[in-house]
């Protein structure tokens, strides 16, 4: 049986509410979209983004489940994997099949067996263990190799900030 994206997306977050998931709380944006979610994502714990909350928005293509959605942090975010704009980049979210650039192979890439639960897993696991290979914030994944204590101060601040929007 093969599900409507809006049909899907109506029974994760209804499966999400019911039985949330430690480390994200997700919800709808406004009632009538299903294909625009706000998250919040709790700082991993034994991470530099420990105690933090910050929020995103996890935005599905009308063909859901066949196209990644996007994740864009609406907090403010320093980190190799995330661009300026907020936009995560990671594997998963990216299209499926093979890498134009070469850096990954089709099985890390977007898959329809990916679910609101394994995208913010792969979001969370990505704040405790950024790739600074191929950056997505050059100037992040810089500090990141080469100024650890000034990057952990800034990633600090962003902390103490994002439990001060609460």
């Amino acid at each position: 049986m093969d599900m409507k994206p809006q049909t899907r997306l109506r029974a994760t977050h209804a499966e999400l509410t019911k039985n949330p998931v430690d480390g994200f709380s997700a919800g709808l944006v406004d009632d009538s979209n299903v294909f625009e979610w706000q998250v919040t994502i709790i700082g991993p714990p034994d991470t530099l983004y420990e105690g933090g909350f910050f929020n995103a928005k996890l935005s599905f293509p009308k063909d859901y489940p066949n196209s990644p959605p996007t994740c864009r942090f609406t907090s403010e975010m320093w980190h190799p994997n995330v661009y300026d704009d907020g936009k995560v980049c990671i594997s998963i979210l990216h299209n499926p099949g093979d890498d134009p650039h070469g850096y990954e192979t089709a099985a890390e890439r977007w898959s329809p067996v990916h679910t609101v639960e394994t995208i913010m897993i792969s979001i969370i696991s990505m704040l405790s263990s950024p790739n600074d290979e191929s950056p997505a914030n050059v100037d992040a994944a810089k500090m990141w190799r080469e100024n650890r204590e000034e990057f952990k101060k800034r990633v600090a601040r962003i902390v103490r900030k994002s439990q001060e929007m609460l």
